[in-house]
């Protein structure tokens, strides 16, 4: 078995370049770490290039061996522990990571052909910046049933090694649709019978006033929220009624409250 030591070697290189997120795009690949998202990866099916493990990192031994015995099937690659510290992102690795292709599609506007328009609810980010929002959106769209998540040009990266980490698996799960211009996409869902529906203040309609079926939901940016072509676009505005001195609601918290009531709806029909 040979292992890796030498930090030049051109797949150790190109390990490191998989952080910067226009090499990733480039070569539609993105890096998970860890026994728990690694094993969650091989149960989604999901097309694993290639897993790195640590040769003399303790942790590895806590490995199961059922998931070695599947780990073997893949392509793998050996490092010391020294050049396995320099390919990390995590305080307390477990000296095993893995590339993986990426579940994405980019268009200008998107057809019928890439939405699954047979959901009740699409889910639509309008420039979300936050890596830890958007990774906790990713989570809650999976835990509703939802498979697919609209996001703008200018929402983070999904594929950002902190939002991988905090969809906790399911960013094999959920398909994202990157949108060269939402408001042209958003356009074309109109056209299936969709309702889009933005979260704004500047009205008095709560969430709990309308029914879910066939909606987009647009979440707008942290700090300006959805952007005024949007809003002028949208078929309802709502906002979260909240009995305290705080207006607004961190974005992944604000996606939870209304996506549960949309459970909630769905549960009584």
């Amino acid at each position: 078995m040979q292992v890796i030591s030498s930090k030049d070697n051109e797949f150790i290189k190109h390990i490191k370049k998989l952080k910067d997120k226009k090499y990733r795009d480039l070569n539609n690949e993105y890096i998970i770490e860890g026994i728990k998202i690694i094993e969650e990866a091989i149960n989604e099916k999901a097309n694993i290039k290639q897993v790195v493990i640590c040769d003399d990192c303790e942790k590895t031994s806590n490995i199961p061996k059922e998931l070695m015995y599947e780990i073997a099937k893949q392509e793998c690659v050996y490092v010391t522990s020294k050049l396995f510290e320099s390919l990390t992102d995590v305080t307390n690795p477990q000296g095993i990571l893995a590339v993986v292709e990426k579940n994405t599609m980019k268009s200008a506007v998107v057809g019928s052909e890439e939405i699954d328009y047979d959901q009740d609810m699409i889910v639509a980010l309008d420039d979300i910046q936050d890596p830890g929002n958007l990774g906790t959106i990713l989570r809650t769209v999976d835990s509703i049933g939802i498979n697919q998540i609209l996001v703008s040009k200018g929402t983070a990266d999904g594929y950002n090694p902190k939002v991988v980490r905090s969809t906790m698996g399911a960013i094999f799960r959920v398909k994202i649709i990157e949108c060269e211009d939402l408001e042209k996409t958003l356009k074309e869902i109109k056209k299936h019978k969709f309702e889009i529906v933005v979260t704004s203040l500047q009205t008095e309609n709560s969430i709990y006033d309308i029914n879910y079926k066939k909606k987009v939901i647009v979440i707008g940016n942290e700090a300006n929220g959805v952007e005024e072509k949007i809003q002028k676009l949208a078929d309802k505005k709502v906002k979260i009624p909240m009995l305290g001195k705080t207006e607004s609601l961190n974005a992944s918290v604000a996606t939870g409250i209304i996506l549960y009531e949309y459970v909630r709806q769905k549960i009584e029909r």
